[in-house]
């Protein structure tokens, strides 16, 4: 489905290409870390997330990934929607293993306002994630998140808080047995609450983006320990016009044991001449 709407936007890709080519700017969820700004995606642009991976392993055969497809449309002036439909492949210390579907990510984006030299930039989101697939919870669950980002000469400071509503799910078995509630299927999905904060900064004569963050979170799911302390680090590339990458790597703080894990992304951005003219009449 992807490919054939990437495939079908390539007549309005000029359209956008100025916007695409900051897009290495613009850190979003899990990509290359959690933490993300507090702006959307421009209106009537798509961003299609190719292959987003997430690989997280705990030592003693504990390991799982994840691939979630996505693909953005900035909607309203400041607002973007984004359809999502994550993947898993789990392995315990028993050698047990489960792969599937996980759930179908509904998500809206709005950013309040534009910074200034007073008020930082401001941005909130709805997320959704149905149970659709054998991995998924077994209930609909809804996750809110509030965001804040300041600009300084040298970098940049985001902080981002996040409570999701519902009961906790359940496990599956082979599932149950990992160390952390990250080894279901939508790890950032399923924290009862999150808070965090990262720091990026951009050289932008290599359309290059470094950041690192620091956040704590109680998973849904409870593990060893009620709250997780997480570090991670990344990069942003924009590699061509149209296409940015990312890469990630960040471990558990709070047990000596990690769980380490890294991540890897590619975002192609490009819009549709139909949309843009529709606008123009």
């Amino acid at each position: 489905m992807f490919a054939s709407v990437a495939l079908a936007a390539s007549v309005g890709a000029p359209a956008s290409r100025a916007a695409a080519q900051t897009d290495y700017y613009n850190t979003d969820r899990g990509r290359p870390v959690q933490v993300e700004d507090a702006y959307a995606t421009e209106r009537h642009a798509f961003e299609l997330g190719i292959a987003p991976v997430r690989v997280e392993w705990a030592g003693e055969g504990n390991a799982s990934w994840e691939i979630e497809p996505e693909i953005v449309y900035g909607l309203l002036p400041r607002t973007h929607v984004e359809i999502g439909v994550p993947v898993a492949f789990a392995t315990t210390d028993a050698g047990a293993r489960r792969n599937g579907v996980a759930g179908l990510e509904l998500s809206l984006m709005h950013n309040l306002n534009a910074e200034t030299r007073t008020v930082p930039a401001l941005g909130l989101r709805a997320d959704l994630l149905a149970p659709v697939g054998p991995l998924a919870p077994e209930r609909t669950y809804a996750t809110f998140t509030g965001m804040l980002t300041r600009t300084f000469r040298p970098l940049r400071i985001h902080v981002n808080a996040q409570v999701t509503a519902g009961a906790a799910p359940r496990l599956p078995a082979p599932v149950a047995s990992l160390t952390s509630a990250e080894s279901t299927a939508d790890a950032e999905g399923l924290s009862r609450w999150l808070a965090g904060v990262a720091v990026d900064k951009t050289f932008p004569l290599r359309s290059v983006l470094l950041t690192a963050e620091l956040l704590a979170r109680q998973p849904l799911v409870r593990a060893e320990k009620d709250t997780e302390l997480v570090a991670g680090a990344g990069l942003r590339l924009q590699a061509s016009p149209t296409l940015a990458l990312d890469l990630g790597l960040g471990r558990r703080l709070d047990t000596s044991r990690g769980p380490w894990y890294a991540t890897f992304g590619t975002a192609y951005a490009f819009g549709l001449r139909a949309l843009m003219s529709g606008e123009a009449e």
